[in-house]
């Protein structure tokens, strides 16, 4: 079984947050408990090549493995054949998996911002709250997830990074205001020798400041002090961030591939 780093970082994050992965000769099923709601936390991971143009064959499988499922999330080794998929009222959709093993570089951080690292331990509730809050002000404004089962799943995704950063295996960091506002953050993850990138994003009143190019170098450099020699960042494919990460260091490794139903 031969598995992008995407994938193989997707599931090493995963497990360092307690998710379970069941391995089947064709496939993979992962569990996240913790947070069921969470669809790629909960999902099957398709790993034959020969086995990702049978849809049919493998919604059973997802319908089998979460039988009270209201989404669909099926990862695919490859591009599939679209059209039985899209028959099913399902989305092939492809992320782009970049990756370097030179130390990506750090842009300088603009006047008027800090850098913290919020304490996973009750002396940083505040600065984690205010993490979910600018979350949900970004689903209020775009509308793309229903807003209360979207509170429920962030809550339970910033509790499981704040164990996560407490187990010495993750970071995080938010370049905030002079008033402390975060303005952007990101995490990285320590998976062996490569780390990854988690949900990078820059609020609307702060962007094109730099201040991602900059949380990119200061967690490139926690990650490599802790053993790291890659670094991995999964984006959509019609991201423009794309062109921010490629511009500090990353190339394109692999195309990942996934079907969903919200």
């Amino acid at each position: 079984m031969v598995l992008s780093r995407g994938w193989l970082t997707d599931l090493a994050v995963l497990q360092h947050g307690g998710s379970s992965v069941e391995e089947h000769h064709d496939h993979l099923v992962v569990r996240t408990p913790a947070n069921p709601t969470f669809h790629w936390g909960n999902f099957v991971l398709v790993t034959d090549v020969s086995a990702v143009d049978d849809a049919g064959r493998c919604r059973s499988v997802f319908a089998d493995a979460f039988p009270a499922a209201e989404h669909v999330a099926i990862g695919l080794a490859r591009l599939p054949d679209a059209e039985p998929w899209r028959a099913a009222g399902l989305v092939v959709e492809t992320d782009d998996v970049l990756f370097t093993e030179t130390l990506p570089e750090q842009r300088p951080l603009a006047d008027g911002y800090v850098v913290r690292e919020p304490d996973p331990g009750p002396e940083g509730d505040a600065e984690w709250e205010a993490l979910v809050a600018l979350d949900l002000a970004e689903n209020a404004r775009t509308r793309e997830h229903e807003p209360q089962g979207y509170e429920v799943f962030v809550r339970r995704q910033v509790a499981g990074r704040r164990r996560l950063v407490a187990g010495g295996v993750m970071r995080w960091f938010t370049a905030v205001t002079d008033t402390g506002a975060p303005a952007a953050s990101l995490g990285v993850v320590l998976c062996g020798d490569l780390a990854r990138y988690q949900s990078v994003g820059t609020h609307a009143d702060h962007r094109r400041q730099g201040l991602a190019g900059h949380l990119l170098g200061v967690a490139a450099r926690w990650a490599q002090a802790r053993g790291a020699t890659a670094w991995v960042i999964v984006t959509e494919t019609t991201n423009p961030a794309g062109r921010l990460y490629r511009s500090v260091g990353f190339h394109e490794d692999a195309v990942q591939v996934a079907v969903t139903r919200a």
